[in-house]
């Protein structure tokens, strides 16, 4: 599968410490090889049909959208950004 990235994401990462870019890049990297590793903690989020969250480190999250072919990451950032995933 391959990822697409929103400009939000895109927007978002640029502002991320770099110790958390770099968290990310292997998470990012573990997510395309197994979607469903237990360090990702993947979960749905409550309230939309096709959106859902991946943990980066206990305090970061990324969202995201499975759709046929791609995945598509919206945003990412502390936990906060889970409220306008």
């Amino acid at each position: 599968m391959k990822i697409v990235r929103t400009n939000s994401f895109k927007k978002d990462y640029k502002n991320l410490p770099t110790h958390i870019q770099k968290a990310f890049e292997k998470k990012i990297r573990l997510f395309m090889e197994n979607i469903h590793h237990p360090s990702l903690r993947i979960k749905k989020l409550e309230g939309h049909e096709n959106r859902w969250e991946a943990s980066i480190t206990i305090f970061y999250r990324f969202t995201f959208e499975i759709h046929k072919g791609y995945y598509l990451l919206r945003r990412i950032g502390p936990h906060d950004v889970l409220k306008k995933p």
